[in-house]
Order: C-alpha cells, then structure tokens, then sequence
C-alpha cells in the first residue's frame, strides 16, 4: 500500500493577518500639544514582531513505510529483482537474493498481501482445522500445544494461521466452502478420524493438506506428520514389564484414530505371550472415558498390577478410580500414560508417560504445508516419543 508523504512548508499568516499586524505597529509619535477635550495619552502598545524567518516552522514528515523502491537503493538491484525475491526468488541469483533478504532486514520493509495476492493467485494464509467437537479444543491439552506451535511456527514465515473447527456436519460444510473460495493456501489437519469425510473433501478440492497423525486409509495420498506411536506404545509397556509388572492392562483411544490402533500394537508386541485381550479397554481420549475405563478393568480383573493409558488426561481419571478402589498407585498398580502435555506432572503422584514433541511436529507440519503449496509431492515424517520416569510407575 503506498503512502504520500507530506511537504514541508513555511507557515506564512494570512494577507488579513498580515494587514492586522501591520497596522498593530504605530508611526515614529510627532510632538504636539494635546487636545484640552483629548484624554491623557496612553503608553503606546508593544509593537507585534513581523514575520521572520527565526519564528518560522515546518510540518514534520511523518514516518513512510518502506518500499519495493527502498529496497532495491538499499540492495543495490532492480525493482523488478526485489519482486522477484519478494515473489519466490526464481531467477535470481544467491547473491542477489542475499542483498535483498539482507536490504529487507534493514529497511524494515513489509510486503503488501493483498497486492501480491493479486499477483500470485495465493491467499498468503493457513487454516489450523480441528475435526473434533469446539469444546475438546479447550479441554484436550495437546490441542493448544499444537496450535500454539502451529502459530509459532506460520509466523516465523510471515504467514497469518486461521483457527478453523469441523466437528459436525454443518461446520463441515461450512469449512469446506470457505475453503474451497481460495480464502487459505492450505490446512493443517489436526484428529482426523478414519472415515473422517472432512479429509475426502479436502482431497476433492485438491487443497493442500498435512495431517497430525497417520491419516488412516489415506497413507499414502496425504502428507502428514506424526509421533512414533507403534514404538511408544511397545517402549512404555517394557518399562512395566522391566519393572517386575506382570498382569499389565491398557486403557485404549478410540479405534479409529491412528493412536489408538498403533499404541494398542504396541503394546501387544511387547507383551508377546502376556498379551490378555480380557485387559483392554477403550477410552475416547477424555478424563471421564479413563476413569470408566479403569473401574472396569479394577473390578473385574482385581490382580491386574500396571496399566498404559494411550493418553494423559485418561490417565488421571485412572488415578481419580484407583484412589476410589483403595489401590496405593504405584504399589499396588501401576498406571502410565502417554504425551507428557502439562497434564502429567501436575497429578498425584506425577505421572510416567511416553512424551510427544508437540513443538516439531508443529513445526514440521508447517514446514510440509508451505513445501506442498509450492508445488512439492506429499511426505511423510515420523518422530520419535521418549519416556518419562516420574512417581506413577
């Protein structure tokens, strides 16, 4: 956006204003007798200085945003190489794009979006899109992490985020026509289902997309990025089993997410021959499913000694039906859970559990997402969890 910077000019009184001031000056007194009807002179009045250039001022130039010209004089190129950069930098060369990333510092300046919107047909943003309930958003504490992450991460791109939630059909629909007006480059797709229809929309409309998590049914059509929970769930289920636990429960996520089926396989890959299909049981990821959950398995297998819960925020409610079972946790059974996300530490006793890294996977997502809107093939990352020993087990 330009901006017109304004002149600096002398501040000159008007030709009435002149005149005034004028005549406010009195002529050199002539000596004569005074009229007898004629009052006592009075002491003439103090004469008003006339204009000069010492009382002179100007108007002060208020501060111009820089611009594509600014950069180029800084840079020591061409306009036309400045938008080149500005614009994906093909056709210039590293040293030409140095000195103007370099000249961009300096200046400070700020790329217009909306007019380079015009130019490259791109919407300059991203959506952040939770395919789960609005109010999980608030309650399910990897939620925020991610998003907080998500945001750090667009912004060190100079990219706006937009929060978007399609946990319903009609919030489905309404995404997906917002989507599909050209209103963000791509999605960032966070708790996709198997089944999800919300990611066979995304794919219909060819818009870019990175999932959080192995998007299951979809492995291999869409990029994504996710924590390493087939090896998380085996890791954390040997520290049970090293720790002399023998009759080892586990409270599931729902089937149809990629953390409830690979952390299950995990599991049963560590137990091998232990492996008791009675001592699974399913949870939804929510602090009232694991307190369910875990009262059950309490009752009806009062022998059981350890059990993995697939999420933190199931793990306390783990702990709330321990305590109201009488079991001393961790003597009388273990219990561990999995994402480290704040949760864990804040419980009684603190919670072991498999740590996801909420920050990269961000990072990475964002990092994906921008490559796939520059034209590159879907990937895939997987990182790895790492355990965290604290009172629980």
């Amino acid at each position: 956006m330009s901006s017109t910077a304004s002149r600096d000019a002398d501040v000159v009184p008007p030709a009435a204003d002149r005149a005034a001031t004028a005549a406010a000056v009195p002529s050199p007194p002539v000596p004569s007798s005074p009229a007898p009807s004629s009052p006592a002179p009075s002491s003439p009045a103090p004469s008003s200085p006339a204009p000069s250039s010492s009382r002179r001022r100007t108007t002060r130039r208020p501060n111009r945003r820089p611009t594509i010209r600014d950069v180029a004089a800084a840079s020591g190129v061409s306009r036309g190489t400045v938008s080149r950069v500005i614009n994906g930098g093909h056709w210039v060369s590293p040293e030409a794009r140095a000195a103007v990333e370099d000249a961009i510092r300096k200046t400070g300046y700020r790329a217009n979006e909306h007019a380079r919107s015009l130019v490259t047909g791109r919407a300059n943003s991203i959506a952040f899109l939770l395919t789960e309930p609005q109010h999980l958003l608030f309650e399910d504490p990897n939620f925020p992490r991610l998003l907080r992450g998500a945001t750090e991460a667009a912004a060190t791109r100079e990219m706006p985020m937009v929060l978007l939630v399609a946990g319903t059909a009609e919030e489905r629909r309404r995404v997906a026509g917002y989507v599909e007006a050209g209103h963000v480059d791509g999605v960032l797709l966070i708790s996709s289902h198997a089944g999800n229809p919300m990611l066979a929309e995304l794919l219909r409309l060819n818009v870019p997309t990175v999932a959080c998590g192995v998007p299951l049914g979809y492995e291999d059509k869409v990029a994504y990025v996710a924590a390493d929970d087939l090896s998380g769930g085996r890791a954390m289920t040997q520290h049970l089993l090293d720790a002399g636990r023998r009759r080892v429960a586990t409270i599931t996520g729902p089937m149809d997410t990629p953390g409830g089926v690979l952390r299950l396989q995990g599991f049963r890959e560590a137990l091998g021959d232990l492996f008791d299909p009675a001592l699974v049981e399913h949870g939804d990821y929510t602090r009232e499913s694991g307190r369910r959950a875990m009262a059950r398995l309490l009752a009806d297998h009062p022998d059981l000694d350890a059990v993995f819960v697939h999420s933190d925020l199931m793990a306390a409610g783990a702990l709330v039906a321990a305590q109201a079972a009488g079991r001393d946790v961790p003597g009388d059974v273990a219990v561990a859970g999995f994402d480290d996300n704040g949760v864990a530490e804040q419980l009684h006793p603190a919670l072991t559990t498999m740590r996801q890294p909420y920050e990269r996977i961000s990072a990475e997502m964002v990092r994906l997402l921008m490559e796939l809107v520059g034209g590159a093939e879907p990937a895939a990352m997987t990182l790895p969890t790492s355990l965290v020993v604290r009172d629980s087990a």
